[in-house]
């Protein structure tokens, strides 16, 4: 094996740590980190990057986790008056085929309400993301509560 080789698959390597993968490959998620929205709070939010690596369209339609009473798949949506609210999506988010949809601070992300336990920096949430054709990924996501906005790993990709 040359050592262009090795030196690619090294960097292949340390690109998807902490990525999952969708059985078949068709969805991968990467650069997932969880936070709550203060100290003693109740509720707290989950990010990522789904790509879809199938040519078929898909549409994230659901979330579950244990460390909540109720997982929804959320928005932010300006009301008209300058104010910013955040919504349930009820129909989930559109994954493009061979592209990708952003989950993110401030935009579409995991809403965990009622928190059944306390969510510390380093702890690791097990998440349950459900997609129209892919089916059920589960993924372990970190708790991230030092992390800012725009931070993290980001990967290139097509849409």
């Amino acid at each position: 094996m040359s050592l262009k080789s090795v030196l690619f698959a090294a960097v292949a390597a340390v690109s998807f740590a902490g990525s999952a993968y969708a059985e078949g490959a068709k969805i991968m998620v990467h650069d997932q980190f969880a936070r709550v929205s203060a100290k003693m709070s109740s509720s707290g939010a989950a990010f990522m990057e789904i790509m879809n690596m199938s040519s078929e369209d898909d549409q994230l339609v659901e979330a579950r986790s244990d460390i909540a009473k109720r997982v929804e798949l959320h928005t932010h949506m300006e009301t008209g008056d300058g104010v910013m609210k955040m919504v349930h999506v009820e129909e989930g988010f559109a994954i493009p085929a061979e592209g990708s949809h952003m989950l993110q601070r401030g935009g579409d992300h995991v809403m965990f309400m009622g928190l059944t336990q306390e969510l510390k920096h380093g702890d690791v949430v097990p998440v349950t993301l459900v997609f129209k054709n892919a089916g059920e990924v589960t993924i372990e996501i970190p708790v991230d509560l030092e992390r800012k906005p725009g931070h993290g790993g980001h990967m290139k990709h097509s849409n």
